[in-house]
């Protein structure tokens, strides 16, 4: 698999606190990955350091397979783009002036990309409007505008919905979705807001303390969160041969619950049990929420 962007034991230390603690994760290409961790468990501080902000204390990270210790890191930089805390934009200008200011800061030799580029954002309309007249989605989406600009094809989003209105968390997930499925940029999301990831990512990385816990696929997470019906029986071995002999997807919990996955009619589930000689003690619906599995997870990673 071909990453975008992977970390190794990655540490950033301010005196006696340690922002980051042996971080390693993998961005794919292709992906919109999502960094999940309490506010303070070290999303921002990553961003920092792959962005060039700051230089990490130990550890390495690397863009496109460039080295952050390599002297041609600053052109793998030129491939992502990023939103890091607050879009960088200009209160007292356009959309379009504060779109020429970062096309002159980058050295681009002309403007003629800035009208598609506020139309994809949907700030094609606002003329002279100044930034400071917008709403909090408008300053948002100028911001991802201002990232996009020298045509990156990797994206990095610190908290983007963060105070937005239904509304504008709506236009900014449609807007991710365009950029990720029509302009093929893969995009590394932090948030702690997991509603609203689980409608866009592809992956997550779910961090605490500053290190990683897990890193799962959607497919991954949507198997371990999907419902089922929790079992609790008097001997396993009976329900798993009862189970296989019906053809049912199961898993064994632990020695007297399972988890039974897609339709099964109870009452002839019931009738095979007791000719094995196998009771049922309860039964009942289950389904492990994101955000359980966030919270099971993350009580995990503090345990561990």
């Amino acid at each position: 698999m071909e990453y975008c962007l992977t970390t190794a034991m990655l540490c950033k230390q301010y005196k006696s606190f340690k922002a980051l603690n042996g971080l390693t994760m993998h961005v794919p290409k292709g992906a919109i990955y999502g960094l999940v961790g309490r506010n303070g468990a070290g999303k921002t501080t990553l961003i920092r350091l792959i962005a060039g902000i700051q230089e990490p204390t130990s550890g390495e990270y690397t863009l496109y397979g460039v080295k952050n210790t390599d002297r041609e890191i600053h052109k793998a930089r030129r491939h992502m783009g990023a939103v890091v805390e607050t879009p960088s934009i200009y209160m007292d200008m356009s959309a379009e002036e504060n779109l020429k200011i970062q096309y002159h800061v980058l050295g681009l030799p002309n403007y003629e990309g800035i009208p598609e580029l506020l139309q994809l954002v949907d700030l094609d309309g606002c003329g002279k409007k100044k930034a400071k007249h917008f709403s909090l989605g408008m300053r948002q989406r100028l911001g991802i505008a201002v990232a996009l600009c020298g045509s990156p094809d990797f994206l990095v989003l610190d908290e983007p919905v963060n105070g937005l209105d239904p509304q504008g968390i709506v236009e900014i997930r449609e807007l991710i979705l365009r950029l990720n499925q029509e302009q093929q940029i893969t995009i590394l999301i932090s948030s702690h807001i997991l509603d609203e990831l689980s409608k866009l990512a592809t992956h997550y990385g779910f961090v605490d303390r500053g290190a990683m816990v897990r890193e799962v696929s959607a497919a991954e997470l949507d198997a371990a969160c999907r419902k089922c019906i929790r079992l609790s029986v008097t001997d396993t071995r009976a329900l798993c041969r009862v189970l296989d002999g019906m053809g049912i997807e199961y898993s064994i919990i632990s020695d007297t619950d399972a988890d039974i996955y897609g339709e099964v009619s109870i009452t002839q589930l019931a009738v095979a049990l007791d000719k094995e000689g196998c009771d049922v003690r309860s039964m009942h619906e289950h389904d492990e929420s994101l955000e359980n599995y966030y919270m099971n997870l993350m009580g995990g990673g503090r345990n561990a």
